[in-house]
């Protein structure tokens, strides 16, 4: 470590600069469009968690079991590794051949199913504190129950659960990390392939760890303001 002889030049030098940037952008991406599916399949199965069928209840309680306390790296290895020896030698080859950057899309995919239980319960959990009142306020007028769910009950719990979406959403951002493992060329895995290049791990790591805080803090700041602006009269917020 005496010996070390430091080259910072190595973050913006071509053309691992540009491999940075593009690390960077996967990360991003890789995050944002694991999140809006975590999103829209964790509203159906929290809905499936508050069905009056039992069944219903059941498949929703199955799915939050399953995704949520196997490791985001098991399930990212049966994605990735195992769930395509299911399909036909066929099937298997055209998904190889024909799906574009079939890592990165595994990775998404992974991502958004295993993120979707906990969003499921933290979305349960918010609609679970909304006063009976609140229902039979809605219903008084005249409002069909689809109505009541999308224009007044899902808008109320979406405002509540903000704080817990926030850090849901930071837990998937930085999870997105462990894409690697699979081929994807995020932050970190370029951090790595820049060193393999350089043998200089200490300056492409330290590059890569300011890159997750600035963008997680980047992120809670806007959640905070959105919080700011849309939280509920009365309700506990966090301090301004």
């Amino acid at each position: 470590m005496l010996n070390y002889t430091f080259d910072w030049s190595v973050l913006w030098r071509q053309p691992y600069g540009e491999m940075m940037l593009h690390g960077i952008r996967t990360t991003i991406t890789l995050s944002l469009a694991g999140w809006c599916l975590a999103v829209l399949v964790g509203v159906i199965v929290a809905g499936l968690r508050g069905s009056r069928n039992r069944w219903l209840r059941a498949l929703g309680l199955a799915y939050v079991l399953v995704f949520r306390n196997i490791p985001f790296l098991v399930q990212l290895f049966f994605w990735y590794f195992a769930a395509p020896l299911i399909l036909s030698t066929d099937a298997r080859t055209w998904l190889y051949d024909n799906v574009p950057d079939y890592g990165y899309w595994c990775g998404v995919f992974g991502l958004g199913v295993y993120t979707a239980s906990r969003v499921a319960e933290q979305f349960r959990s918010g609609l679970r504190s909304i006063p009976a009142d609140q229902y039979r306020a809605a219903y008084s007028t005249g409002l069909r129950p689809n109505q009541v769910y999308r224009y007044v009950i899902l808008p109320y719990a979406f405002r509540i659960i903000i704080p817990s979406f926030t850090t849901e959403f930071l837990t998937c951002f930085k999870n997105s990390a462990l894409t690697m493992t699979i081929g994807v060329m995020e932050i970190t895995h370029t951090a790595y392939y820049i060193d393999s290049f350089t043998w200089h791990g200490l300056e492409t790591t330290t590059a890569a760890s300011f890159c997750y805080l600035l963008i997680a803090q980047i992120i809670a700041l806007i959640m905070w303001r959105v919080e700011s602006r849309t939280h509920i009269a009365g309700m506990i917020t966090r301090g301004h």
